[in-house]
């Protein structure tokens, strides 16, 4: 029988596909601990400049958070603890992902990951370059306005208050009802915040934070699947474990990056096994040197800009392209 590259290499992740409790336990409750603390020097610091690096380290950990609620979501991590589960749940709310819409789409972005002409559910929309020039100018004008770096800049609105919450509420309410709370909740201790502790606490504690976390998932979420050298299929010709090592980045960071977003620029590992835990996946990348030949891209400003530009998939070129 002729072996499959792709299937024996999903099997060689298995063995790190167990978490190690104490370790989830510890990681989620010291990073939660870390942003009650951001969080209360916002409120009962007096020094503005302390206030403000309270906020954009807040904003920071937020991310961090966000991407170990993403692996409980997985039940890759304390998937059968009820205290987990309440934790998480009320993270998710305070997020403006609940639990409810996120893991619906997320899950549905894991199974069609880069595949063409399949719905844009957790992922950004792909057109191919002719299918983009046939649209018609209000479609194309739509298409690039989600892509556009002020849509991702502004994913505090954008993806979260409206896509993640509102939209999924309005298509569903019995189903995503939690979108709902969460906007309620997001709300009204943003008021609440603003007409007794001022503007300036609401500025850094309700804005800021939310502002910086957000840009910076949403921009994950982008470049992790839009970046030079990914490869897009047809239904036809996609393969789950090609999608996850040709279609998915290993994004180079330093270690403060890789703390901030728990390392989930080892996305080309996510893809292949997401129930390995975030903690464990600079290990499976030194155990497996195939997992060494993924395509990369970094946060340094060129390497922004060069996921910015492309906007179409050309199959003539095999490659996506910008619109010039």
């Amino acid at each position: 029988m002729q072996k499959n590259p792709g299937r024996e290499l999903i099997l060689a992740t298995k063995p790190f596909a167990k978490e190690i409790v104490w370790k989830s336990w510890y990681y989620s409750l010291s990073t939660l601990a870390i942003l009650i603390a951001l969080f209360s020097g916002i409120y009962f610091l007096n020094n503005f400049f302390l206030k403000f690096a309270c906020s954009i380290a807040a904003g920071l950990t937020m991310v961090r958070m966000f991407v170990i609620y993403h692996d409980h979501q997985h039940h890759t991590i304390l998937h059968r603890s009820l205290p987990a589960a309440i934790l998480f749940k009320l993270y998710g709310i305070f997020i403006l992902a609940p639990a409810s819409i996120w893991k619906r789409s997320h899950d549905y972005h894991h199974n069609h990951n880069c595949k063409l002409f399949s719905a844009s559910i957790g992922s950004y929309p792909v057109m191919t370059k002719q299918r983009f020039l046939q649209s018609s100018k209000a479609e194309q004008r739509g298409y690039l306005a989600i892509r556009h770096p002020l849509t991702i800049f502004f994913g505090y609105i954008t993806m979260f208050i409206f896509g993640m919450c509102v939209r999924s509420f309005i298509s569903a309410p019995k189903r995503h009802w939690d979108s709902l709370v969460a906007l309620i909740v997001h709300i009204s201790i943003s008021v609440l915040i603003f007409v007794y502790l001022g503007w300036l606490t609401w500025l850094l504690a309700a804005v800021v934070p939310f502002l910086l976390a957000f840009m910076i998932g949403s921009y994950l979420f982008y470049a992790q699947h839009n970046f030079p050298g990914v490869t897009f299929r047809e239904k036809e010709d996609w393969c789950y474990e090609e999608a996850a090592m040709s279609s998915s980045s290993y994004m180079v960071m330093n270690p403060f990056w890789k703390w901030v977003t728990a390392n989930i620029g080892y996305h080309h590992i996510h893809h292949i096994n997401s129930r390995i835990p975030f903690y464990r996946l600079p290990e499976v990348m030194t155990s497996l040197p195939q997992l060494q030949e993924a395509k990369t891209t970094t946060l340094n400003p060129s390497d922004i800009m060069a996921c910015f530009r492309l906007k179409v998939w050309d199959p003539n070129t095999n490659s996506m392209v910008g619109l010039k």
